[in-house]
């Protein structure tokens, strides 16, 4: 009797598990299939349709990125694109004095790729993660194919590329007609309104004190000054890599040279 109320027992926790793991895979993917993602409402792949996003997610490949690894390294041949589901990464180019030179940040719902892959060129900017990133790459044959067949996507594609070469207009602008103070302010608030702070009010993205010099094209040495600068003038408050602002306009205003 014992007996048979141990097998009883044991086929129902069997068939209870079973059904979870059912209801587990049909979960796992529904959040797989691309028309579910909420980040390609953010890029070029919002002009798919569903049959379009099908094909995709039947041959989309999902990374997890961790910290400080890169996606892709400048001269790499990319086979596809990157899609950014989560995490912020920077894309940096290696001047020829060695240093690591920051081009632009780029946070989820954004394409990687799409310029060397339409153009049949090697990877110009590396890509490394500055915190744990989910990534989707998608073969090249396929968004060729998208590119051909869905005007609407092919054109998304190629605001999307103008945008980079406006943003890169912009930058060489404030390079040359900007000082070095104005930059950091400028930079400082790029930083705050399109990634946002923690909890503790502190800038999402934290650079190091190099990589935050080689975005505004400046010395370490520079930065750090500057930096000191505006935390003794109350603009801003330092904490390590963190840094919060405390008074945004006065920032703007030192951005614009007002």
């Amino acid at each position: 009797m014992q007996i048979c109320y141990y097998e009883t027992s044991k086929n129902m926790i069997y068939i209870i598990l079973n059904r979870i793991f059912e209801q587990l895979k049909k979960v796992f993917h529904i959040m797989s299939k691309c028309e579910q993602c909420i980040v390609r409402q953010f890029s070029s792949l919002k002009a798919l349709n569903k049959d379009e996003l099908l094909k995709m997610a039947d041959c989309k490949t999902s990374y997890t990125i961790k910290k400080g690894e890169p996606i892709f390294e400048e001269g790499d041949t990319l086979k596809g694109v990157y899609c950014i589901k989560d995490g912020i990464c920077k894309l940096s180019k290696l001047s020829s004095n060695g240093k690591d030179q920051i081009v632009k940040l780029v946070k989820a719902g954004e394409l990687l790729g799409q310029r060397s892959m339409i153009s049949e060129e090697v990877a110009n900017l590396s890509a490394v993660a500055l915190e744990n990133m989910e990534v989707c790459f998608i073969p090249k044959t396929e968004i060729l194919g998208f590119f051909n067949e869905n005007n609407a996507f092919s054109m998304n594609v190629m605001k999307t590329i103008c945008g980079d070469l406006k943003e890169a207009d912009d930058h060489v602008v404030s390079m040359g007609q900007k000082s070095v103070k104005e930059r950091l302010a400028e930079t400082l608030i790029y930083m705050h309104q399109t990634f946002g702070v923690n909890e503790d009010g502190s800038l999402h993205v934290q650079l190091s004190r190099d990589e935050l010099a080689g975005m505004i094209g400046t010395a370490t040495e520079s930065c750090i000054r500057l930096l000191s600068e505006f935390n003794k003038s109350n603009l801003i408050a330092l904490d390590g890599k963190k840094i919060v602002i405390n008074d945004i306009s006065k920032l703007r205003r030192i951005a614009e040279s007002l």
